[in-house]
């Protein structure tokens, strides 16, 4: 049976980063520089790899910076407050369907948790579930969307792959997946009609 993968940050969920640090900052733009003069993005994609936000602090050479950063975990609930709705209704009724549905994600070992905590039915709507930081290994990298397939049973032919970042619907391209370029819920609501899905 043909399965569906999502993505879940950017597709599933509204990831706003500078929103951890906004209010202790005093505004979204003083924010919105502390992620630029931080690396914020090369930092965390390594923590989406596996490596420890306190750790990656260290190498932030202002100590009020680097003080700000290693609080990032603490602080991640504020940052993933808000469902992109139209996915999760979408998502509700390929499961009503009886279509299998799994996920991959670009998610930090450590902040997962705290994001369960906003959204605990990404724990329970999914058939299998991979964390690139738990696993070590990140999109679009082969190795993640064959993990998928061995530990949900499916031939990466069956799959079709849901993302945000057009380089990891390439990756999933690469394996033998089907991919769907996200960019709204109704644009996917079309693609998945015209693959048959809904």
């Amino acid at each position: 049976m043909r399965a569906v993968v999502f993505d879940i940050g950017g597709v599933l969920i509204d990831w706003q980063p500078h929103l951890a640090w906004t209010e202790i900052l005093g505004s979204e733009d003083a924010a919105r520089a502390f992620l630029e003069r931080t690396d914020f993005k090369v930092l965390n994609a390594r923590g989406d790899n596996g490596e420890s936000f306190v750790d990656l602090a260290q190498e932030i050479d202002d100590p009020r910076d680097r003080n700000l950063f290693a609080e990032y975990v603490a602080l991640y609930t504020r940052t993933v407050e808000n469902p992109i709705q139209g996915t999760w209704d979408l998502l509700g009724r390929l499961k009503e369907v009886g279509t299998p549905v799994h996920a991959i994600t670009n998610w930090s070992a450590e902040t997962w948790p705290e994001g369960l905590k906003v959204h605990p039915r990404l724990a329970e709507v999914f058939g299998t579930v991979i964390v690139s930081g738990q696993e070590g290994v990140m999109k679009p990298d082969a190795r993640i969307f064959q993990l998928l397939c061995e530990r949900a049973g499916i031939a990466p032919e069956d799959c079709t792959f849901i993302d945000d970042g057009l380089h990891n619907i390439e990756g999933a391209r690469a394996v033998g997946m089907d991919g769907i370029h996200f960019t709204t819920p109704k644009a996917l609501e079309i693609a998945l009609i015209e693959r048959g899905f809904l």
